[in-house]
């Protein structure tokens, strides 16, 4: 052998490793076994190893990042001792398995730091295991050339690992291929939007080929355009050049007359390649009853295309004799009446092998089309009736007794809501998977400053995400228009400069800005003749035109790129920069044509535009309109967003966020142009990006929600996908997501709340009765806050350097007294507070024990403080909410700093009974924290001065409102979280199920 030391230690470690595939066990025998028959002369001293790695070997690095990531992300096995994924103390017991040193453990740590983010979140029901490690890596031909398609992509080892968990997560919750007995399951995955979804049902999709599903149906759009770009994603990343090619000779043009990509798409060459026909290597082929440019049409071939040879043809197809030597069928149609119609017809007429056919139906943006919405009121009696879609989608499920349905969604709302009573629906009733936040994928924490603690007047573009990516758009500082068309010149060439400095070119093949400022189309051809004119008015080679650049770039680009893209070349001065608007300027209006609308609904339209940015070399393109690019479509490049029209629908809302996605190479460079209010809560205007701030933050706690709950409880699931709509209608938008028809859901009995806050939002609305009410059953706890105020201190910390105090008046109040004053209040929603007061209530032994709560009444800064007596209690500090737009619930009552300061209380209790926090106050393992406020509705001071008179608040108007922490004790032995009333499947029409008084809950 010639070959190298440095390439002979690579090989002995890729032998090595391979040997252990299974689980890491000890590296020095399996090394040496590696390199006796070749090397046995090798230095295998971890001295070696060591500096390789500290001297950035790249292939060496490359090939323990893929092992040592696979270790870090399987999922509880046996070698693990219990350890947790992607946390150090897996890392540790892989370490510890391998036998190796500390020393060369340090440099792995180093090289491959552990991938510690978040798995999928999945709500499900109890199902039989049959898709094993062992299974799936026994027969896994389209996974594996999926998975090195996505690392030639650039993909990182945690991010195909964490892929592979999400996708084998849906995989093992479908039924089993081979098994005798038909069964269907339903799912449901949520991602987020603009997040990659696709990379997760391809995966999904190759998994289920290599485990026995021989008929894949994708319901890939409403247009051709994104069934198209669907279609062309799993030709490239999974179906692969030998598919597609069906055995032509790629050397013989006139065999390929007609095949697609061949010849007219230029990312032909980097098509999926398996080496030569599946069927020749050992596994299968498939076959593509859909194209790039054919939807599916009745079978030319005939009923012949669906029809599966058996090898055993006295067995079932799905039988393991015949399934793993079929060949596959993958369509993708879209989700159109009469494409389905006429697949329906087809499968219609194939007899006998339909109940013998394990297939998989994938639904892409599944609350769009798919979902019934027919008034249950208007069905006639023991009959169901459906849209369209709806109807034909339950057809397919009908004939195929072994077709398994999975939605995919990033609003999931709807489907949730779906009736689950109606078996032949697509209510996820087996698992709802929630994703995670994929690394690089800029959403709305991203443009929006969440539970941040910062001061406004301290945030900066390094610390501040609104600052660095958000520019409010006012009526006093006019539209703003043309500052963003600067931002988009100015940026493209940005990406420009960054390319001819070291920064991939592939990133920046196409450059786009979004105008959206009406549903109207009349609008928006007004609007794109005013942006064509003003574009032309711009004078971007003029001495003026380069003059406001050049301010943009000072005030807001130079200083962001600073702040957040140190790393990335940037231009020392503006003078550096100015060569690349030319050319930017150029790209921007090849063609006289600068701008695009996009409004219409039809596949012809759409033809139309070019706008086919897989097959389109470079889009740089301002695009005006939006709602019909609001579901599917991918803006590629968008950079620049001027966004300036609400919207009624809480999930077209969500769905509107074209800015969230992934911006590799560019995200110090996006901007939100977007409309604001600056008198929000005193107009019927609201502020768009703070309702779209509370659409997120919903949402968000929803996900967080569902994770909550997903942990197993004694081996069984606390929340079943029927339990989960009750979380969604506990925390609706300030609109509702879907018809009401849909909202069916069980009834949510008791939350406990263990160390986790508790606000509720909807106190009496426009009732001053109420709100006296509910303000003179708090006085008698008023009497136990000290005159004297305490200080309470929050440490420094991530978001600031300093620490951070503030002022309170606290007591101690028992837990009956507590519970008392709660029981009595009076509510918006009747019940709103029940659930929560069903958990406090068992907080006196039953449940837990909870012996009193430190009653804390924060006092804002003395130049914000008012203060005024309660019905005669000690001056207390009165603030100011509001409430959200078109809801009677306040969006938030505690500010982070209060809230902070008391969880930090509760969780030094569970740690360290007794023990003085920095500030001197302590609460014992049974005590909670409550934060009281007198809030005033207003914006403004003299709102609150006009509740005050002769020195004492008005009862009528104070709310009364609060926020608990309980122990985190407050929790029995079974440590279930949540509790629900068993649904009635005859109220159809109702959010909720009446509640049967002689029902016990459970």
């Amino acid at each position: 052998m010639s070959t190298s030391p440095a390439d002979s230690l690579l090989e002995i470690h890729t032998s090595a490793l391979a040997g252990m595939s299974k689980m890491p066990g000890h590296f020095e025998r399996w090394a040496a076994l590696a390199a006796d028959e070749y090397y046995p002369d090798a230095d295998l001293s971890e001295e070696r190893f060591r500096l390789r790695l500290v001297n950035g070997d790249e292939a060496l690095t490359a090939l323990w990042s893929r092992h040592l990531t696979a270790w870090d992300f399987a999922e509880n096995p046996q070698w693990a001792c219990g350890t947790s994924a992607r946390t150090e103390e897996r890392r540790t017991a892989v370490y510890n398995r391998l036998r190796l040193g500390s020393d060369v453990r340090k440099a792995l740590d180093n090289a491959v730091p552990v991938a510690k983010v978040p798995g999928a979140t999945v709500i499900t029901r109890k199902f039989t295991p049959w898709y094993t490690p062992e299974g799936a890596a026994a027969r896994s031909f389209y996974w594996t050339s999926y998975e090195q398609k996505l690392r030639d992509k650039g993909w990182s080892d945690a991010a195909i690992a964490s892929l592979d968990e999400a996708s084998r997560a849906v995989v093992e919750r479908l039924s089993n291929p081979e098994q005798p007995a038909a069964r269907q399951a339903k799912g449901l995955v949520v991602g987020y939007v603009q997040s990659g979804k696709t990379a997760n049902f391809t995966g999904v999709s190759a998994k289920a080929l290599d485990a026995g599903y021989r008929l894949i149906i994708i319901l890939g759009g409403t247009l051709n355009l994104l069934r198209a770009q669907t279609q062309r994603r799993l030709d490239m990343e999974l179906i692969g050049q030998e598919n597609i090619l069906r055995g032509a000779d790629p050397s013989d043009l006139d065999s390929l007359v007609g095949v697609d990509y061949v010849g007219d798409d230029a990312d032909w060459p980097e098509f999926v390649q398996h080496g030569g026909r599946p069927s020749t290597l050992g596994a299968f082929d498939i076959e593509r009853l859909t194209t790039r440019d054919n939807d599916y049409k009745s079978l030319a071939q005939g009923i012949r295309a669906l029809e599966f040879e058996k090898r055993e043809p006295t067995l079932p197809l799905h039988d393991p004799a015949n399934i793993h030597h079929a060949a596959a069928r993958v369509l993708v149609v879209k989700k159109n009446k009469s494409v389905l119609t006429k697949l329906v017809k087809d499968l219609k007429q194939i007899h006998g092998i339909l109940g013998e056919l394990p297939a998989l139906i994938i639904d892409d943006e599944s609350d769009q089309a798919s979902v019934n919405t027919i008034d249950p009121k208007k069905w006639e009696r023991g009959s169901v009736e459906r849209t369209a879609i709806n109807g034909l989608i339950s057809q397919l499920l009908k004939l195929l007794p072994r077709s398994q349905y999975v939605g995919y969604t990033a609003t999931p709302f709807a489907n949730v809501f779906v009736d689950p009573g109606d078996v032949e629906d697509i209510f996820p009733s087996d698992f709802l998977i929630s994703l995670p936040r994929p690394a690089g994928y800029m959403g709305v924490h991203d443009f929006h400053d969440l539970n941040s603690s910062i001061p406004a007047a301290e945030r900066t573009y390094a610390n501040s995400q609104e600052k660095a990516h958000v520019r409010g758009i006012y009526e006093s500082t006019g539209d703003r228009l043309r500052e963003a068309m600067d931002a988009f010149v100015l940026s493209g060439a940005l990406k420009l400069y960054r390319a001819d400095h070291g920064v991939p070119n592939g990133p920046f093949r196409h450059h786009t800005m979004l105008v959206h400022e009406s549903v109207r189309t009349d609008d928006h051809a007004d609007l794109a003749l005013r942006i064509n004119s003003m574009w032309h008015e711009a004078g971007y080679s003029s001495t003026a035109g380069h003059d406001r650049l050049a301010d943009l770039w000072n005030s807001d680009f130079a200083r962001v790129t600073e702040a957040r893209a140190a790393d990335l070349p940037a231009p020392g001065s503006y003078a550096e920069l100015r060569p690349y608007v030319s050319r930017a300027r150029q790209l921007i209006g090849a063609g006289g044509r600068p701008v695009i609308v996009v409004n219409g609904d039809s596949d012809r339209y759409f033809a139309q535009l070019d706008l086919d940015f897989d097959r389109t070399p470079n889009v740089w393109k301002i695009l005006v309109g939006g709602t019909k690019l609001s579901r599917g479509f991918t803006v590629e490049g968008l950079t620049i967003t001027y966004y300036r029209r609400t919207t009624q629908q809480a999930d077209t809302l969500m769905q509107m966020g074209r800015w969230f996605g992934f911006r590799p190479g560019y995200r110090d460079l996006v901007r939100l142009y977007i409309g604001r209010d600056e008198q929000f809560g005193q107009k019927k205007s609201a502020d768009l990006y703070e309702a779209f701030e509370a659409i997120c933050r919903d949402e968000e706690v929803f996900r967080e929600q569902l994770a909550h709950y997903a942990v197993m409880v004694d081996g069984e699931p606390q929340v079943t996908p029927m339990q989960v709509p009750p979380l969604v209608a506990q925390h609706l938008p300030w609109i509702k997501p879907s018809a009401r028809n849909k909202m069916f859901n069980a009834e949510l009995v008791e939350v406990r709340s263990p160390g986790r806050p508790i606000e509720p939002a909807a106190y009496p609305f426009n009732n001053s009765s109420a709100l006296k009410r509910n303000t003179e059953r708090w006085r008698p706890l008023l009497d136990t806050l000290s005159a004297t105020p305490k200080v309470f201190t929050n440490p420094p910390d991530s978001s600031s350097s300093v620490a951070r105090t503030f002022e309170a008046l606290a007591g101690t109040v028992t837990h009956g007294d507590l519970v008392n004053v709660l029981t009595q209040l009076e509510w918006e929603r009747p019940g709103h507070f029940e659930p929560h007061l069903t958990y406090l209530r068992q907080l006196d032994g039953s449940l837990a024990t909870v012996s009193d709560w430190l009653l804390i009444s924060p006092r804002l800064t003395a130049s914000q403080r008012i203060e005024a007596g309660i019905l005669g209690s000690v001056p207390l500090s009165l603030v100011r909410r509001s409430r959200q737009t078109g809801k009677a619930s306040f969006g938030r009552i505690a500010s982070v700093e209060h809230r902070a300061a008391a969880q930090r209380l509760i969780d030094q209790a569970a740690s360290l009974p007794g023990a003085e926090s920095s500030d001197g106050i302590a609460v014992g393992r049974t005590t909670g924290v409550a934060l009281l406020y007198p809030v005033v509705e207003g914006r403004t001071r003299e709102d609150v001065e006009a509740a005050i008179h002769n020195g004492a608040a008005d009862p009528s108007k104070i709310v009364m409102a609060f926020t608990l922490i309980p122990p985190t004790s407050a929790l029995n032995a079974d440590r279930r979280l949540v509790r629900f009333r068993a649904k009635n499947s005859h109220h159809v029409n109702s959010a909720t199920v009446p509640v049967d008084p002689s029902q016990q809950p459970g």
